[in-house]
């Protein structure tokens, strides 16, 4: 969702870099393009002014101008003020109370709260051992209670269930009374939403609110509303003592500005991001490594825990020895290497990650997208296991019954022979030694990357 600003940032970043001395001149036409930049991805004016009044500050300050390089040093203070913008660090769930803890989540209707509701189920229940129940309190809205339920079996958690004929302040205590008896350690309220806030539904959260006394109340905000959102966040903080932010659709195509202005706003922290429709996709929020993802700089640190979690440990072990010993990279272990980065993902949840000159570069080599992976995956599973062990055997015949097979051209076997040919000499390259240039040419790209 982010890619304009940060391109445009990353740009601006670059040419700072570059600086070998820095004046007033060349620090305003930067902060200049910054200001644009963050305006045009949709961030509130007040947020803009007080971030470039701040950084200008800093940079005018011996922190900058006393560096050996200043250009270097201001990118610093950018990124710092930018993760400062957005909360400075990751601030988690607070589940110190006598079980249940009370998760109430709130938020206008579409803004991804029964979604949210769910993936957050799954993740206290798969990464941190809890025994979860949900609860909805949408009597409005059948369909969400019953979609609520869907989700609740998806993330493999309990559901109260609840019908649209009952109050929502009795379905909720009735819903917590069950909680202490079942000993769950999490119960989480799924609320009533509105297509704009009215007074009726503050008034019905705000009596859930009472009545539960939650450990936490969660404000789920749509990234895509933009300016709306700040509006939004604002109207409920104003109604309800709210604990923290979970941002949706952070992997959407909107200009992103509610990323950057709804903690300003509202004063609580970013807790954290849905970054895909998956149950698996919500990620604790770290301002520090989307401060670095804004400035082109990628997010190597999410990458990694992606790839803990992801990762069969087995099968990379498997492969690990594989590649150790020298044996042929077949087609089998690059679908193998597929399916694991689907585990994590898909390759735009991966690209997101990767500094942006790295993720440009895979652009221009034609690198290929989520919708063409699962065509390459169909590819493989088309041919023979003796295909896929010795494709070099792959001759005219053959790939006319693999296209076939997989309902594409043949000249889309064609394409996949040619990437697999070139992934097999990176290998052999690898072997030999090779992936010391590649880390060498990666440090300019990452600064913090030691040979």
């Amino acid at each position: 969702m982010l890619d304009n600003l940060t391109q445009r940032l990353s740009k601006v970043m670059k040419s700072i870099r570059g600086e070998a001395r820095l004046t007033d001149s060349n620090i305003q036409d930067a902060l200049r393009e910054v200001r644009m930049a963050l305006l045009e991805a949709d961030v509130a004016l007040p947020v803009v002014r007080d971030f470039v009044a701040r950084v200008k500050e800093k940079a005018i300050g011996e922190e900058v101008i006393g560096s050996l390089t200043p250009g270097q040093a201001l990118v610093g203070v950018v990124h710092r003020e930018l993760a400062l913008l957005m909360g400075g660090t990751n601030e988690g769930l607070n589940l110190a109370t006598t079980p249940p803890a009370v998760l109430l989540m709130a938020g206008l209707q579409g803004s991804g709260k029964t979604t949210s509701t769910g993936k957050l189920a799954k993740h206290l229940s798969e990464d941190r051992n809890k025994k979860v129940l949900v609860v909805s309190c949408d009597v409005y809205r059948p369909a969400a209670i019953d979609q609520l339920a869907t989700v609740a079996k998806q993330a493999g958690v309990d559901v109260f269930p609840s019908t649209a004929t009952q109050k929502p302040v009795d379905i909720a205590l009735a819903a917590l009374d069950y909680a202490r008896k079942h000993y769950h350690d999490v119960l989480i309220v799924d609320t009533a939403g509105r297509l704009a806030i009215d007074e009726e539904m503050m008034r019905e959260i705000a009596a859930l609110h009472q009545a539960l006394q939650p450990v936490e109340t969660l404000f789920v905000v749509d990234s895509m509303q933009g300016q709306d959102a700040v509006n939004v966040a604002k109207a409920f903080n104003d109604t309800l003592p709210l604990t923290g932010v979970i941002l949706t659709k952070l992997d959407g195509d909107a200009r992103g500005g509610a990323a950057l202005s709804v903690r300003h706003i509202t004063g609580k922290p970013i807790k954290f991001s849905g970054v895909s429709e998956k149950l698996n996709g919500l990620e604790p929020f770290h301002p520090d490594r989307m401060a670095s993802r804004i400035l082109g700089m990628g997010d190597i640190l999410s990458l990694v825990e992606e790839a803990r979690k992801g990762v069969d440990e087995g099968e990379a072990q498997r492969f690990a020895e594989k590649f150790k010993k020298g044996k042929g990279f077949d087609l089998e272990d690059f679908k193998a290497q597929i399916q694991q980065m689907k585990k994590m993902g898909g390759l735009n949840a991966l690209m997101d990650k990767l500094p942006a000159s790295i993720g440009q570069m895979a652009g221009q080599s034609g690198a290929v997208d989520d919708k063409s992976i699962r065509r390459i995956e169909g590819i493989i599973n088309a041919m023979t296991p003796l295909e896929r062990a010795k494709p070099e055997i792959i001759k005219a015949s053959r790939k006319r019954r693999i296209a076939t097979g997989s309902g594409v051209q043949v000249q889309e076997v064609n394409r996949l022979l040619n990437q697999f040919e070139q992934t097999q000499k990176l290998m052999k390259q690898m072997q030999k030694g090779g992936i010391a240039k590649l880390m060498r040419s990666m440090k300019g790209v990452m600064p913090g990357l030691r040979g």
